[in-house]
This record gives C-alpha cells, structure tokens and sequence, in this order.
C-alpha cells in the first residue's frame, strides 16, 4: 500500500512542480551585472538627448567638467573598460572624447561607446574566465571591468542628473514610465 500512496502523491503533484517558474537562461552573475549595464546606458544616453545644445558647455562651478566633458569623459572610459572585457587594444586609445564641442559630437560618441560596450557585455557567460585575471600580474578581469564600468557610469550619472536638474530637466530616470 505504501507504494501506492507514494505514487498517487507523485501523481498529484508533478503538475505544480512542473508548473514553476524556471530559471532564467540569462541567469547569473554575468546576466546581473548586464542588466545594470543596460539600465545605466539608457539614463546615460538619454540624459544627453534630454540637455539642449546650448547647455552642453554647462557647468556649475568653474572646477568641474562641462556638461559635454562629462559624456566624454565616460565614452572614453566605456572604450577603456570595455576593450579590457573584450581583451583587445582600445581602438581610441589616443583618442580624448572630452575635447569635443557640440551636442551632436557628444551624442554619437556616446552611442558608438554603448554600442561598443554592448557587444562586450552580451558575450559576457557565467565562466571562470570570466574572473580570471585579464594578463599577469595583474587583479582585475572581465568582470570587475564590467562590473567598474557600471559602477563608474552610474556614480557619473549622479553628476549628470544634477546638471539636468540645474537647468529644470527631469533626468531619465525620473520620467514616468511608458
């Protein structure tokens, strides 16, 4: 009899077994740290959509990047980062993002460096190489770059949702969802 009871009560509940939810396939540490990216990229590139022209050259005191310095100072640390995750040379290493003048020139650069970065984090898998030193001698790997690249952009945006409130901007991540 004991078999029976065993088996009527597989019976009975295989079906809610079955019916929860499984884990993600993009599950993980890797999965983790990619989702911030792609919260923070959208409020970065949208912060400089939002700022009007005139007020790239913006800052709110005289000891502080510009508005645009800002956006350039994380297109060149988003190739510095992300060509580490890639481990290859950074392609504008010789290259100072910050130097550019106008708003059209802060936003592609911004975007060609969140596209850059995108192929860096979408290869990104839950694998030991992952957090493997990048060369010898050296701490950091793949993850803690991407994880520092994040982390870096979002201690930016900080920067940038202040120069956006300064001028009467509500920053992305402020705006009502859609």
């Amino acid at each position: 009899m004991k078999p029976a009871i065993a088996l009527a009560i597989i019976v009975l509940f295989a079906p809610l077994v079955a019916a929860q939810p499984q884990p993600s396939s993009d599950a993980g540490y890797a999965a983790s740290v990619r989702a911030r990216w792609n919260g923070i990229k959208r409020n970065i590139a949208g912060s400089a959509q939002a700022m009007p022209e005139a007020q790239f050259a913006f800052k709110p005191t005289p000891e502080v990047r510009t508005f645009g310095q800002l956006l350039g100072h994380l297109a060149n640390e988003h190739y510095m980062f992300c060509s580490a995750m890639k481990g290859e040379k950074n392609p504008f290493e010789a290259v100072d993002f910050e130097k550019k003048t106008t708003k059209a020139e802060f936003v592609k650069d911004m975007n060609d460096s969140i596209a850059y970065c995108d192929a860096a984090y979408a290869a990104m898998k839950d694998d030991p190489k992952l957090l493997a030193p990048l060369a010898p001698n050296r701490r950091d790997s793949a993850f803690s770059s991407a994880l520092l690249n994040v982390t870096h952009d979002s201690e930016h945006y900080g920067n940038l949702v202040t120069y956006l409130r300064l001028k009467g901007i509500v920053p992305p991540s402020s705006q009502p969802s859609r």
